[in-house]
């Protein structure tokens, strides 16, 4: 019975102790509550006290005006209009309190809001384009920032020079074989190269076998220098071009339409109508 006794008396000191905790716990938790509670209900009651020193003011002075003369009842004016610039400033002061805080954002100056506008559009000078382009193959793009063009440039860069070195090497072949054809050593290697095993021909038809071959390689040879010089020039017109357009005005109102219209021929007042395309232009 004591054990039991004992373990009764220890369990309900516990609960106590975890009634008082949370008891606690509560008290410091409506604490912020109630201290604005009291806050706002000693704003209330010194605002009420006010009214009613106001009031009991006025009643005052209207108790005295009854018994000054109307000659002397201009100072009570005076003191009622103090009373109530008392209890508006008061109550201004009771809405500035209660009420949110109003946030001013600051303006920003329309100067710097331009020059940073200004400084994220890339506008590339075409002088300076182009001078990049003739001295470097592909830089002309590169300044004007279009990245994607230099694979078309470069491979054909890449295109021409392999077949400039192939035509040089074929021609030089060519023209060391007909340069011995004509001096008469047909047992030369640089002809029994160029010929397949077992190939049979005379050398009239093999003399003018060879210069052909030799003439169409050295025109394969100049053209190809030609395609070279093409694509480089090509390169530099493409960044003066793109660097002038760069700010060019590019807007709904600048384009072209082509549709099907029904188009009214008129001869001798006679009407012929037939069905064409129109294209109009809107600038």
């Amino acid at each position: 019975m004591t054990k039991k006794r004992r373990i009764y008396q220890i369990s309900i000191a516990l609960l106590l102790c975890l009634m008082q905790t949370a008891g606690i716990a509560m008290y410091g938790q409506s604490r912020p509550r109630a201290a604005a509670k009291r806050i706002h209900r000693l704003q209330a009651d010194s605002l009420a006290a006010v009214r009613q020193a106001a009031r009991m003011q006025a009643n005052s002075l209207n108790r005295t005006m009854e018994e000054v003369p109307p000659l002397q009842a201009v100072a009570p004016a005076d003191s009622i209009a103090t009373a109530d610039s008392i209890a508006a400033e008061n109550k201004k002061k009771l809405l500035e309190m209660t009420s949110a805080p109003v946030l001013k954002e600051s303006e920003v100056p329309a100067d710097s809001l331009k020059k940073e506008i200004d400084q994220k559009i890339w506008v590339p000078n075409p002088t300076k384009a182009t001078w990049l382009a003739l001295v470097i193959p592909g830089g002309g793009q590169i300044y004007n920032r279009k990245y994607w063009k230099l694979p078309i440039f470069y491979g054909g860069f890449a295109g021409c020079a392999y077949a400039l070195t192939w035509n040089s090497k074929m021609y030089k072949d060519y023209s060391t074989a007909y340069k011995d054809a004509m001096n008469g050593n047909m047992q030369s290697s640089s002809i029994t190269d160029l010929l397949p095993p077992g190939y049979k021909i005379s050398e009239t038809q093999l003399k003018e076998l060879l210069r052909k071959r030799k003439d169409t390689y050295r025109r394969y040879r100049d053209l190809s220098i030609f395609a070279f010089i093409g694509v480089y020039l090509l390169s530099v017109i493409d960044a003066y071009v793109d660097a002038e357009l760069s700010n060019f005005d590019i807007t709904p109102d600048l384009s072209m339409k082509v549709e099907p219209a029904v188009i009214d021929n008129r001869i001798n007042n006679s009407s012929n109508r037939s069905v064409g395309l129109q294209c109009s232009f809107r600038f």
